[in-house]
């Protein structure tokens, strides 16, 4: 039954930006859910078909609400930037409803769930900062293309919007190194919006949000690193996971990888496909000295990954721009 849930979720997205909704319901996602019927034992079949009517029904009137909604063009446009009574007579056709989370902001609020139950502090990451702790601290050479202006903004007195949320990173460790001299370890996860100088397309953004972890104690290893992100990515998915890396280079971690999960069955995956969702690593010794750690006595590690992309798997969505468009139509669907 859970995956009825997420297929519905995903076909409802899809129907709301396809221009041609109808074939929503000729999906394959649709048509795999038929033919597990046989598969299951035989007093389940039949609550198992009812769901799968029902959900074709819901499917079958979301396609008629959006088709009849692509029809109506009679409402005469609205002058956004006039004043309020220019508008006046069209007060009656404005909507009104109650609003609703953002779909990023309700999974930003499940990723930060995860993280505090497995004991992490949850900080949010800033808006501006400096190239101190944008790249300096993080081990970044000063030829580094990621300072040139062509991949990272500036504003004219010199600040930063980051361009990642390792830009906490320094932050974390030094207000966690009292703790970890006392025994404790550092266990953070910060998350918040980042900013690139990017070309937009369909699965690239300017603006996007990320989330990043940091571990650091006396004995922390590789294999607890892939553990935690192994347990996070099967919470969130609330599926077992086969995990793989492959080596990857990033100034602040030695080893770096890159970390893919397999596609999720419930989400359409099948064996074999793999889709990469975080870079991750052993911190550098560079990046703890940056914050009066000992890397001869302490060491951790560290990850970082797109919010969005989470997102985009869970539901089915291919199109990263829908996020900061301001579609109702497509907002609905997450309410």
């Amino acid at each position: 039954m859970h995956s009825i849930k997420l297929v519905k979720q995903k076909l409802l997205v899809q129907i709301e930006v396809d221009p041609n909704p109808r074939e929503v319901l000729k999906s394959v996602e649709l048509k795999k859910l038929y033919s597990e019927i046989a598969n299951l034992p035989p007093k389940q079949r039949g609550p198992y078909g009812k769901s799968i009517n029902e959900l074709k029904l819901s499917l079958e009137s979301a396609v008629a609400e959006r088709e009849a909604a692509m029809e109506d063009m009679s409402v005469e446009p609205i002058d956004v930037t006039a004043p309020f009574d220019v508008n006046s007579s069209l007060s009656d056709l404005l909507p009104t409803e109650n609003g609703s989370q953002h779909p990023l902001t309700r999974e930003l609020e499940n990723v930060i769930d995860i993280f505090t139950r497995m004991g992490f502090d949850a900080i949010e990451s800033r808006q501006i900062d400096d190239d101190e702790h944008m790249f300096s601290m993080l081990n970044f050479p000063e030829n580094h293309p990621a300072r040139d202006g062509f991949d990272t903004f500036r504003t004219e007195e010199g600040f930063i919007p980051p361009a990642h949320t390792s830009t906490m990173q320094n932050r974390i460790l030094r207000a966690g190194k009292a703790r970890l001299e006392s025994g404790g370890n550092i266990a953070a996860v910060s998350c918040g919006r980042v900013f690139r100088n990017e070309d937009i397309d369909a699965t690239h953004e300017h603006t996007f949000h990320q989330y990043e972890g940091v571990f650091v104690s006396d004995s922390a290893t590789l294999g607890q690193m892939l553990g935690t992100l192994r347990s996070f990515f099967e919470t969130y998915y609330g599926q077992k996971l086969k995990i793989k890396t492959q080596p990857a280079y990033f100034p602040f971690v030695e080893p770096g990888l890159e970390f893919a999960i397999e596609r999720p069955a419930a989400l359409g995956g099948k064996d074999g496909q793999w889709l990469e969702m975080l870079g991750c690593g052993m911190i550098h010794p560079n990046v703890l000295r940056a914050a009066d750690i000992d890397p001869e006595k302490y060491r951790g590690f560290a990850w970082g990954g797109g919010i969005e992309r989470l997102v985009m798997l869970k539901y089915g969505i291919e199109d990263i721009r829908h996020f900061e468009s301001g579609k109702l139509a497509f907002l609905r669907k997450f309410a």
